[in-house]
């Protein structure tokens, strides 16, 4: 069995200017080795796995992602988006939030997000802007 692990250098959320690099390293132990499409496969099944507790924990806001973790739903969106362009197929803003949020942004906004407290918007004054 070998087992990937991921490493993010760079830039810690999805701001301009700050695309992470990741790189592979596998770790082999006893099994059959790991190919691309097994590798894609798993990342994919944890992708949606994300995805479907983002959708279930809907009370874990945006913001409160962003100053705890340096991302949110919006960054996912942005990085499926961008992911589509770099193989050619163009998603819209608006399509790749319905993907991420598994419903329409301004209908998620207007069921759950709440007014945040002015100590969780300090992160518009740091270095690390949320641009979204």
């Amino acid at each position: 069995m070998v087992f990937w692990t991921l490493r993010v250098t760079g830039a810690k959320n999805c701001h301009p200017g700050g695309a992470a690099n990741l790189r592979y390293n596998s770790f082999t132990g006893k099994g059959a080795k790991m190919d691309k499409t097994m590798r894609t496969d798993l990342e994919a099944a944890a992708f949606r796995r994300l995805l479907d507790h983002f959708r279930t924990h809907t009370e874990v806001q945006n913001i409160d992602l962003m100053n705890l973790a340096g991302f949110c739903r919006n960054c996912l969106s942005k990085w499926y988006r961008e992911a589509g362009q770099e193989l050619g197929v163009e998603i819209s803003d608006e399509t790749a939030r319905e993907i991420i949020y598994g419903m329409p942004y301004r209908d998620w906004k207007a069921k759950y997000q709440k007014e945040a407290a002015p100590e969780k918007l300090a992160f518009e004054q740091s270095p690390a802007k949320h641009d979204h």
